[in-house]
């Protein structure tokens, strides 16, 4: 009997739980027994590769795989078929929409389907693809946890559990030192991992991009924790957070949207320009939130969304991307999965909760 065949691919940034899932649709898919799974390198660009990049995922090449961070499919965010760079004779960078070519290319290769476990971006890619009559499903993955319709993303949790063991270390060299120390931490246009580690390590002052801060206000903040030059602030800021309305960061060449970091360097200049007498320093934690091995939640989490894929693929329900929803594992289409981008809200219990337990969030 000839089986069918499953496309999985991951897209965007890297994500502690990418293998989980990739593990469990082969897993499933091996269970099932009428299907067979494959992997596109480096998201679609596997598939745009000539010859094309694919590989074979037996139930042998995943055995194990779902406690190493990564992906074994490796991924990239600079392969969007809607907008695809081709490099010119002259070196000049043009993008074009190579979507039919690329779904001619699935459809020659006689999938049945294509699963791809990626962010925001990667679904609306997902359902562009969908609206061109691709059979496509969506799985869910960012550390940012920033897709309003699954209640959380893997990787968010594995992401904030790392940044609060170095808060956790930060505060005691603060103490010792009778320092400020700045942990920025990422997370988009999204303070959630900012806001999850502020309330987990106790921070003083958390600032994130839904709470745009003044730097008087965070002086003012610091100076009642001194007393005659003893004491100690630490202070976890998102990478997108907004210092007087401004967000930090700097565009790439060929790429319209804005690099986010540096704002926690951009916060210590300020503090030192505008008075602010402690000594301070910064720590930017960047691409270890990305890596490692995935705490227990996000493995788990990973594998379910993992079957639920398989499951949605084995049914034809397509168009849809996996959840997390009040507690069960669930799908939504892919156009309500992108209708909006989940920031937090300042009536989140999780705000509340910090400010009572005397977080100042610098407003």
């Amino acid at each position: 009997m000839t089986k069918k065949k499953i496309l999985v691919l991951t897209g965007g940034g890297d994500c502690p739980g990418l293998n989980a899932v990739i593990r469990a649709i082969v897993k499933a898919a091996d269970y099932n027994g009428s299907y067979e799974v494959y992997g596109s390198i480096e998201a679609f660009n596997g598939l745009l590769s000539k010859p094309i990049d694919i590989v074979k995922l037996t139930p042998a090449k995943v055995g194990g795989i779902h406690v190493k961070g990564g992906t074994i499919i490796k991924t990239t965010n600079k392969g969007n078929p809607l907008s695809y760079a081709h490099q010119q004779k002259n070196g000049e960078i043009i993008y074009k929409d190579v979507s039919a070519q690329l779904i001619r290319t699935i459809k020659k290769e006689k999938f049945e389907a294509v699963i791809n476990i990626g962010g925001d971006g990667s679904q609306a890619i997902s359902k562009a693809l969908y609206d061109q009559g691709l059979n496509i499903i969506g799985v869910p993955k960012t550390i940012d946890n920033d897709l309003h319709a699954t209640d959380v993303t893997f990787g968010f949790n594995t992401a904030v559990q790392i940044a609060s063991e170095a808060f956790d270390k930060l505060v005691t060299t603060a103490s010792s030192h009778n320092r400020v120390m700045i942990l920025e931490v990422m997370g988009r246009d999204a303070g959630w991992i900012a806001l999850h580690t502020s309330i987990s390590g106790g921070a003083e002052i958390c600032l994130i991009p839904e709470i745009p801060f003044k730097l008087e206000n965070v002086i003012k903040d610091i100076n009642k924790r001194y007393n005659k030059g003893k004491g100690f602030v630490n202070i976890v800021i998102a990478e997108g957070a907004k210092m007087d309305g401004q967000k930090i960061g700097k565009s790439e060449k060929g790429d319209a949207n804005i690099k986010l970091g540096g704002v926690g360097n951009h916060l210590r200049y300020a503090l030192e320009e505008n008075g602010c007498e402690p000594d301070v320093r910064v720590a930017v934690l960047g691409h270890i939130q990305r890596g490692g091995t995935p705490i227990a939640y996000d493995r788990i989490l990973a594998t379910a969304f993992g079957v639920k894929a398989f499951e949605l693929v084995n049914k034809k329900q397509y168009g849809k991307m996996v959840r997390l929803k009040d507690n069960k594992i669930s799908s939504c289409s892919l156009k309500q999965a992108i209708s909006k981008y989940k920031q937090v809200s300042r009536s989140h219990y999780l705000i509340k909760t910090a400010r009572q337990t005397g977080i100042s969030f610098g407003d």
